[in-house]
């Protein structure tokens, strides 16, 4: 491009406002008001070139000359910066994990980790009923199972309660896997010896090793309930004019994208003090139904989910790592399972809360009559945390142990 067209492009585009200094002939007067005016048609390049070498560098609006190699140099530069940032984003601090006070007895699993549990109920020895209660997400082998002394000592039912991988006083599993939940279940119960067959419940986030015992473990199974159970979105069976527009896929994708190729971005952000606390989000009805509300004010509530624990990196690990395999990608699709008790022996259940704003009822409601031996049972006032409703457990056990359906699950509430 030569000096007119040069000129005529920042003339047009207003990027130079051309002035000549009192002390120039008129000459580039004359030249001034051809170049802004109408007259630059007819004016010289050669001219334009000895006037423009004069102007430029006493024009109103300069342009920093850059020096060769200057660009090259500052895009290096910025490249690595940023690319520094992203494997901050990427990257978390080596995990280290501080070993509590062990108060609880444990087992050694074959791999070598330690496996913390808790026992309840009639003695193992003289019980007729033994129960392995798996525990949600943030939660622990403590969480409050409301089962009726009474009917514990009538029917003389056995709890065995344990501390998932990487919670409480177990050690995580840096291999965990959809199907490792179902093995660390099996070898509990063989080497505390509570027989060939016992009975699983899994409440929410602890639901997703209730169905790897049912596609890896059927056989060493008595029965087994799912409250609350939590879907992922990633079964390949779940048809999409459900799924498609639910808002909690779209929040699960995006926890899973971070979780995965940014944990270090994740990990500031869900520690942030501008970020609502675990407190706020219990009161907020777009996570929890009224009832819920209600049981949130007489639980302690989701202590392992406060800012204090999640600045602890083996904590924050141990519930991305639990996220990840439950929202995953799964070797089985849960919708395609067999019946484990084709002889109608024993019996799977899944409560729902019609309320729920975790899991939508529709989707179970999906599940349960794609796999017609499951049997449904709906809270209707109930939301994600029916757990902790009065009536709740007492209708489960009865259900899982004795077949009784419960006559009015009205009644069941906070």
């Amino acid at each position: 491009m030569g000096y007119l067209s040069k000129l005529k492009f920042l003339t047009k585009q207003k990027l130079y406002r051309l002035t000549v200094p009192r002390d120039q002939n008129c000459c580039c007067r004359w030249l001034s008001a051809d170049i802004l005016g109408s007259k630059v048609q007819n004016t010289s390049e050669k001219k334009i070139t000895h006037h423009l070498n004069r102007w430029i560098p006493q024009t109103q609006y300069n342009i920093p000359k850059i020096q060769p190699g200057m660009v090259s140099r500052t895009a290096v530069v910025l490249m690595i910066g940023l690319l520094g940032m992203v494997y901050q984003a990427t990257q978390l601090p080596p995990p280290q994990r501080d070993i509590p006070h062990v108060n609880s007895p444990r087992i050694r699993l074959s791999d070598g980790r330690y496996l913390a549990y808790r026992e309840k109920g009639v003695p193992k020895n003289k019980s007729k009923y033994k129960i392995i209660i798996v525990h949600g997400f943030g939660s622990s082998k403590e969480m409050n199972f409301l089962a009726p002394q009474e009917l514990i000592e009538e029917l003389g039912m056995y709890f065995l309660l344990f501390d998932r991988a990487g919670y409480g006083e177990s050690d995580p599993n840096p291999k965990r896997t959809v199907k490792s939940e179902a093995l660390d279940i099996e070898e509990l119960a063989d080497q505390l010896q509570i027989g060939s067959k016992f009975y699983v419940i899994g409440v929410s986030m602890g639901s997703y090793p209730i169905w790897s015992c049912l596609k890896y473990i059927p056989h060493r199974l008595a029965g087994a309930s799912l409250i609350v159970p939590v879907v992922n979105y990633r079964w390949p069976s779940l048809p999409q004019n459900l799924i498609r527009e639910d808002y909690r896929r779209k929040l699960v994708q995006w926890a899973l994208w971070f979780s995965k190729y940014a944990p270090g971005l994740l990990h500031w952000w869900v520690t942030q003090q501008w970020i609502p606390s675990t407190s706020v989000l219990e009161r907020n009805p777009l996570f929890f139904s009224t009832e819920d509300i209600e049981i949130l004010k007489k639980i302690p509530g989701f202590p392992m989910l406060s800012k204090d624990r999640l600045q602890q990196q083996d904590v924050f690990d141990t519930l991305r790592h639990d996220f990840m395999v439950g929202f995953g990608d799964w070797d089985f699709d849960p919708i395609q399972l067999r019946n484990p008790f084709p002889q109608n022996e024993s019996s799977v259940h899944i409560w729902q809360g019609y309320e729920d704003k975790v899991v939508p009822f529709q989707l179970q409601r999906y599940i349960s009559g794609k796999l017609p031996w499951i049997r449904y049972h709906e809270v209707p006032r109930g939301g994600h945390l029916i757990v902790h409703y009065s009536g709740l457990c007492e209708a489960v056990l009865k259900a899982l142990l004795l077949g009784e359906e419960p006559l009015k699950l009205e009644q069941v509430h906070p």
